[in-house]
């Protein structure tokens, strides 16, 4: 794994480590309240045949990111912090097959994807969290809500694509996420089908999971999107990158024009589908705001 995708290696981690030396060496003369770090960490479920990394940020009521298609829970690393460090506490279970997370992949759809979830709100949740899904994600947000309502405060779909995904989208993605193919090709589909003109895509160069495309592939058709599209338990915060091709402007109440009330659309400016790397503030600052407004 690259080190830019290890938080404990990158340069923030280093700075926080020499500055929890120095207060070592020359301690304070003068007791100074200060807030608390949030607490950064792993464990490692055991359900069955199944084990779930999870990835934990922060103290306080619980979120938990999903991320999108064939990739995994590291690029939530600068938004997690940032919620953990609004009071929350932020678990990111690793999709089986990524991370040290797996089980039978066989079979695999969102029913089984959400048991995932819901195993992890019950043993590091406290039994009851806000769901926040990036694109595919989402899909596996909603699941969970749709059968498991007592363990969702809400459900965050971010980067959400419209319920029909406008034309090239998927082969654009199968191109960008495919290091098989050259890499100017890939940077040109990532830029087309994943982030808004002048924003930099070449972070998401690294980070996906293509052997595991046809597994999620096949588990996101199942349930059909018939089936937990128009039913939602929870209020949902529906947040789109203005610049979203697969979610076109025409679209943009879709959910909002069969769930009514439920739903509240939010729209980050200078943002495509890829969202997290290109508006990580804007993005955290919505989640943080609209959570603050959920009964607990």
């Amino acid at each position: 794994m690259p080190l830019a995708r290890v938080p404990w290696l990158r340069p923030g981690f280093a700075l926080a480590l020499a500055a929890a030396a120095a207060m070592l060496v020359f301690p304070a003369t003068a007791t100074v309240a200060q807030t608390p770090e949030p607490v950064h960490g792993r464990d490692l479920l055991h359900d069955g045949d199944v084990a779930i990394e999870v990835l934990v940020n922060g103290i306080g009521p619980s979120v938990v990111l999903l991320p999108s298609s064939q990739r995994d829970s590291l690029d939530f690393d600068d938004i997690a912090q940032r919620i953990a460090q609004a009071g929350y506490r932020v678990l990111r279970p690793q999709p089986r097959g990524m991370g040290r997370s797996s089980g039978p992949l066989e079979g695999l759809d969102l029913s089984v994807l959400a048991r995932d979830v819901a195993f992890t709100i019950d043993k590091l949740g406290e039994g009851r969290a806000v769901i926040v899904g990036h694109a595919y994600g989402h899909f596996v947000a909603r699941v969970t809500d749709m059968s498991y309502p007592s363990r969702v405060r809400g459900v965050v779909v971010l980067g959400a694509a419209a319920k029909t995904f406008p034309k090239g989208m998927v082969e654009s993605l199968a191109i960008a996420a495919d290091p098989g193919k050259p890499r100017d090709e890939r940077l040109t589909q990532l830029q087309f089908s994943m982030f808004a003109p002048g924003n930099d895509a070449s972070s998401w160069l690294e980070g996906w999971h293509p052997e595991l495309r046809e597994v999620y592939r096949k588990a996101g058709a199942a349930p059909n999107k018939d089936v937990w599209w128009p039913v939602s338990n929870s209020p949902i915060l529906d947040i789109q990158g203005e610049e979203d091709p697969w979610r076109p402007a025409a679209t943009r109440n879709e959910l909002k024009d069969v769930l009514g009330d439920k739903v509240t659309v939010r729209v980050i400016p200078r943002a495509g589908h890829a969202l997290i790397p290109e508006q990580p503030a804007a993005v955290a600052e919505a989640i943080i705001a609209w959570i603050r407004t959920l009964e607990p």
